[in-house]
């Protein structure tokens, strides 16, 4: 993403260039954003899906200078790339075999962005609320024991198209029929045992991730692998 649309007001000490007669710096191109200080940046949370090649603005001068750091535009602004975020929880079963590994370099090699990650005993209560739509099915009760009968791994992922791509790494539900090289087709035989769960929406995303996770266990953080995944 070469040029972000002109603001028609910049907050958090954003501003536009302008050129020696005091007009801003058009003319045909869209116009640059600088930061008056590093400070400003602090209201930013990062997401290295969308980046900006920002300007340093000294104190007594006009002219801005570029350099070559990259900022990272907050989600705010990522969302207009589609920036999701999605829930992917190792069950009970990938956790005694000691999948965890296997299945989170998974997410890691496709360059998704790992926001959270806790290993974590779940009670019933929490297992009722994230399987509710399946109450009135007749594996329910099982499926409650089951989630609940061993640790698993939460974990929040952050990518563009995170949620359905997350769902072709993950494979069909019953993994006899799931694809080789997906995680269940790979890694598990029977439905009741995959191992692995998957938002199945942007908007599960984010429900399933207020539900397992508490405010402050969420990373905001931008690897430095970011500018070898997207231009």
């Amino acid at each position: 993403m070469d040029a972000v649309g002109v603001l028609a007001i910049c907050p958090c000490g954003l501003s536009e260039s302008w050129g020696k007669n005091g007009a801003a710096a058009s003319h045909g191109r869209a116009h640059s954003l600088s930061f008056r200080s590093y400070r400003h940046l602090a209201a930013f949370q990062p997401s290295p899906f969308l980046a900006l090649s920002y300007s340093c603005r000294h104190a007594g001068t006009v002219r801005a200078r570029r350099t070559k750091t990259r900022i990272f535009l907050p989600h705010l602004v990522a969302a207009m790339e589609g920036v999701e975020e999605t829930y992917i929880m190792i069950k009970p079963d990938g956790v005694q075999r000691g999948l965890v590994g296997e299945i989170i370099s998974r997410f890691e090699k496709k360059g998704f962005l790992l926001k959270g990650l806790k290993l974590f005993q779940c009670p019933k209560e929490l297992a009722e609320e994230h399987y509710k739509d399946l109450k009135d099915k007749s594996f329910y009760p099982k499926l409650i024991d089951y989630i609940t009968s061993g640790p698993v791994v939460c974990m929040a992922w952050e990518g563009v198209g995170v949620v359905a791509s997350s769902r072709k790494l993950i494979g069909a539900t019953n993994p006899l029929q799931a694809e080789p090289g997906t995680i269940r087709g790979d890694l598990a035989v029977q439905t009741g045992r995959n191992v692995v769960h998957g938002s199945d929406s942007p908007e599960n995303g984010h429900r399933e991730i207020d539900l397992w996770f508490k405010e402050g266990e969420l990373c905001h953080w931008v690897p430095a692998q970011a500018p070898w995944l997207r231009e």
